[in-house]
């Protein structure tokens, strides 16, 4: 792996809490023993490099003392999330309920929230003052009202899965859009399935509920003729670029 692109950091935690077997506690007494050491040190080297900013009290001699909150708890974050990233990817490798995905077309299902999400932060820049709605909001509406959003994986057979992304677990910038644009690899664990038209978002407002009537054929032949293919649904935890050699 050489590029991250996404990573569900509480997920993937998670699940390495679980694959302990029971020794979460062990675990969260491990990272709460690296954050203290590495905010120790952390702490004093900011202290030193940055005690000409005023906002830090002015003087190298404070040392530990200083809370550099700002700069010292970014870097804290980003070491931890490494650590749990590193843990994650030597534990997935062997864990076969980890599938991870390969060569898959990925994009947004017509008419679905996630088609929806990709397009409402450029709404702001339209001038409708005759709609009902308030273009610019929509993008805090949806964002609030949903935290996974679905998108379709192609196989080069044909063949489709759901990846299910959590939208904060995005990292350097990317979204929604960049994952159709790039050759990825998804770590994902599989967790249900549904069709492709329950992703509409007239279907999700509904709970699900198709409203379909039950036709002549149905009724003389006993065949559902509303029956659908059902595809795989992942949660996706990892994506990422993988080393081409």
């Amino acid at each position: 792996m050489i590029k991250v692109v996404y990573f569900d950091e509480e997920s993937a935690s998670d699940y390495l809490d679980i694959s302990a077997g029971g020794k979460s506690a062990a675990t969260s007494e491990n990272v709460k023993n690296r954050t203290t050491n590495l905010h120790s040190e952390v702490e004093t080297r900011l202290a030193a490099k940055f005690s000409w900013l005023p906002f830090l009290g002015g003087s190298a001699e404070v040392g530990g003392g200083v809370d550099i909150s700002s700069a010292g708890q970014s870097i804290l974050r980003k070491t931890l999330s490494n650590t749990i990233l590193t843990d994650y990817l030597a534990k997935a490798d062997e864990d076969p309920r980890v599938v991870q995905l390969r060569d898959l077309r990925v994009s947004a299902s017509k008419d679905s929230m996630a088609f929806m999400k990709m397009f409402t932060p450029y709404m702001v820049l339209l001038k409708m003052d005759d709609l009902p709605i308030d273009l610019a909001r929509m993008d805090d509406v949806l964002a609030g009202a949903k935290g996974y959003y679905e998108l379709l994986g192609e196989a080069p057979d044909g063949s489709k899965r759901v990846l299910r992304f959590n939208i904060r677990a995005f990292r350097n910038n990317y979204g929604l859009t960049d994952l159709g644009r790039m050759r990825l690899v998804f770590h994902g664990i599989l967790v249900g399935q549904t069709a492709e038209a329950a992703l509409t978002m007239q279907e999700e407002m509904s709970g699900g509920a198709d409203g379909a009537t039950v036709t002549a054929v149905e009724l003389v032949d006993g065949v559902d003729t509303h029956a659908e293919e059902q595809l795989d649904v992942y949660d996706v935890i990892l994506a990422g670029v993988e080393h081409a050699g």
